[in-house]
């Protein structure tokens, strides 16, 4: 049996050349990583001009604030992907004692004590440093084109501004300075301005003045922001207590000496053989390792159960899906964790034996090497909060609700060169929706936090300076050496899950980029969710209607909890491609929302 071919039309062609290829979830970060790439730069350089675009046109999906991970392979070795590790830990305050002392329970979903140090700007100023040719000045003059003379602000950052917007007049005034600078919600389409966040860039640009090379230059702007001005403003704003997503009011943790403190770096990502292809992923530090472990369990099943177009492939990828996420809430954390043991295949055939023919509505992690059960045990909270009211709380959850709707979400960037380099990174964090905005900077702080539990048993315990665990996951694939695929997506908890059908449909069903992207794509929403309140629903799956109603009523009878999403709200992938016998590249991005876009000759 072959896997169900692609439909003949597709909403965008898949690009294909020679030159270079940049896709993202913003038409202009891609145009200007294709940009720098047209005029010399390489995949790297053409990345972090992109990603600091990113900060300014999609404030609603991250910020200079927040936190990111990425996946690389330099042209010089080629077999040896790294890690962009841009997630910094918890401060040296944030301790469970200190959080049941303020009466929470679990870790706020909006305001400063929800923050991880800030990673991103490190991180992205590190792969420049260390990869990338260019001057830092080249590199920002787009973003700060873009805070200084203007963007159109998209529909859904306008409506996030409406949904938080009573939030900002009752509790956060530098908010609404920001964001309703004229007292009223931007409409869609108007041009929104970040006159402060530009002349932070300048700032850190400046701050390589007199310095002889363009290394030093780029230190010493890392410097500046982590124990300079940006550092300093801060930890001195959120000493005053502001309005938490819990609906009562708490200052910050966070100090100078926790940001001064962090250093992005790179990382061996982990990775297995699929199929004859190397899969790379971040760390257990993160949420990576399920797309490895489910990629596990499907291995020992034909190809034909791997078709998520079909009723037992989309069956059988879920309960996968299902056992993997269940793994990630009980073991994985930044900690002692035992990857050899949950990605063995011996461990794999037996979480493989549980799969059935009937949909599991059960939470189901396995055993430790020794047969030992979980010393952890997840909570889990039943879907049924009032979702809108989360909302008007200014939760700024990263994620999808339940029906596939964006509340919030991240975003995502892939770049391959001419000459073999290639990246994909997702930046997320410090959402407009985050936290109040820091006067002098422009931008706030993340709420990474969340993921992290206020229990002393969990892996993924808060203890200072150690790292939430990440939904951020990248990934990166491999052929004899030679990175093939950059892809990935934003969608908290739907990261690994939607690249898994891209991957599946790529390798498997000869689907090329854009095709795979367009694909009706599905998910489970029966694990525990990352981000307050944690919500999740047992046996739940959320489809595509183009999967259309066989596949849907299917799943229905062999117990699933299906919400139907609607035709075109799932799955924000983008990817790009290259052959390294032909140098020939390729493209592809997601049409959902009609923002994300490829560009590439």
């Amino acid at each position: 049996m072959t896997f169900t071919p692609p439909p003949a039309f597709t909403t965008r062609p898949t690009l294909e050349g020679h030159f270079g290829m940049a896709a993202s979830t913003h038409w202009l970060a891609t145009g200007t990583s294709q940009a720098v790439l047209e005029r010399g730069g390489n995949a790297f350089d053409a990345a972090v001009a992109g990603a600091f675009v990113l900060h300014v046109v999609e404030p609603h999906l991250n910020g200079p604030g927040g936190d990111m991970t990425g996946l690389f392979a330099t042209a010089a070795e080629p077999s040896r992907p790294q890690v962009m590790m841009g997630q910094g830990p918890a401060p040296a305050a944030a301790t469970i004692e200190q959080f049941r002392s303020e009466g929470l329970d679990m870790v706020p979903g909006s305001g400063a004590l929800a923050a991880a140090v800030p990673g991103a700007v490190d991180s992205w100023l590190n792969l420049l440093e260390h990869h990338g040719t260019w001057e830092l000045a080249d590199v920002l003059d787009f973003a700060i084109d873009y805070a200084d003379n203007g963007h159109p602000i998209l529909a859904r950052a306008a409506g996030t501004i409406a949904k938080v917007s009573e939030l900002f007049t009752e509790h956060w005034p530098t908010s609404v300075a920001q964001w309703m600078p004229e007292g009223r919600v931007p409409e869609a389409g108007e041009l929104v301005f970040n006159h402060t966040y530009a002349d932070v860039l300048r700032r850190l640009i400046a701050a390589g003045d007199g310095t002889a090379t363009r290394e030093e230059r780029i230190r010493a702007a890392r410097q500046e922001w982590k124990s300079g001005f940006v550092a300093q403003a801060i930890a001195d704003f959120i000493t005053t207590a502001h309005r938490h997503s819990t609906g009562g009011d708490h200052a910050g943790v966070m100090t100078l000496e926790d940001i001064s403190g962090f250093d992005a770096g790179f990382e061996d990502p982990v990775t297995i053989d699929f199929r004859g292809y190397q899969i790379a992923k971040i760390g257990a530090w993160g949420q990576g390792p399920v797309l490895l472990q489910t990629l596990k369990i499907l291995e020992g099943f034909d190809d034909d159960r791997l078709d998520p177009s079909t009723e037992i492939g989309a069956h059988t990828i879920l309960e996968a899906l299902k056992l993997a996420m269940a793994d990630r809430d009980t073991y994985y954390g930044d900690a002692d964790v035992d990857l050899d043991w949950l990605l063995s295949d011996s461990y794999a055939a037996s979480r493989r034996e549980l799969i059935t023919e009937q949909a599991s509505t059960e939470f189901r992690p396995g055993v430790g090497r020794d047969g030992a059960a979980p010393v952890f045990t997840t909570p889990l909270i039943p879907e049924g909060d009032d979702k809108e009211a989360l909302i008007k709380a200014g939760i700024g959850e990263p994620t999808v609700q339940k029906n596939g709707v964006s509340n919030g979400d991240t975003c995502h960037l892939d770049v391959v060169d001419r000459w073999g380099n290639m990246i994909s990174a997702t930046p997320s964090g410090g959402w407009l929706q985050s936290s109040p905005t820091v006067p002098g900077l422009g931008f706030c702080l993340g709420t990474r936090l969340q993921m992290m539990w206020l229990d002393e048993a969990a892996p993924s315990a808060l203890r200072p300076g150690k790292r939430p665990r990440t939904t951020l996951t990248p990934t990166l694939i491999s052929r004899d050496g030679q990175p093939i695929i950059a892809l990935g997506s934003p969608g908290g908890d739907q990261q690994e899950q939607w690249q898994l059908l891209l991957i599946l449909r790529m390798l498997l069903g000869g689907y090329r980029a854009q095709e795979a992207v367009d694909a009706p794509a599905l998910h489970t929403t029966s694990l525990a969710g990352s981000f307050w309140p944690r919500t999740w629903v047992p046996g739940g799956a959320v489809v595509e209607d183009r999967l259309g109603e066989d596949v849907i009523n299917g799943l229905i009878n062999r117990g699933h909890d299906v919400t139907k999403a609607g035709e075109w709200e799932l799955g924000r992938l983008s990817c790009v491609t290259r052959d390294p016998a032909t140098g020939r590249l390729s493209a592809g991005a997601n049409p959902r929302g009609a923002q994300g876009y490829a560009a590439g000759r």
